[in-house]
């Protein structure tokens, strides 16, 4: 199975994607966009700067979880991880992202 961009419409009327590795895992999950286009940018967004190591912002949630989100050029989230449950499981996460981030295909299920 390869890797992929799930594009979704959710219950509120709003646009979402959840990358997916080739075992189906989701790795990195958007940001709820208003409009199809702006997650369709978003995608394109990751296929982008998911290929860069530094875009990557390694955090720890109030559970003292560690999760990574993924930041445009300009700063801005573009999507983050789940929380995992040591830090080596996030830095996997990273590079299956850094790995799947360009070449996935798009699953337009909108």
């Amino acid at each position: 199975m390869a890797s992929k961009y799930d594009l979704k419409k959710s219950n509120n009327g709003k646009f979402m994607f959840n990358l997916k590795a080739g075992n189906g895992q989701v790795i990195l999950t958007s940001e709820m966009y208003e409009a199809k286009a702006g997650a369709e940018n978003g995608i394109e967004s990751v296929r982008k700067n998911g290929i860069e190591e530094k875009r990557f912002e390694r955090r720890e949630s109030k559970k003292k979880e560690p999760y990574f989100v993924l930041k445009a050029g300009n700063g801005q989230i573009i999507g983050r991880s789940e929380m995992y449950k040591s830090n080596a499981a996030m830095e996997n996460g990273i590079q299956s992202v850094i790995k799947n981030a360009a070449d996935a295909k798009l699953d337009d299920q909108t």
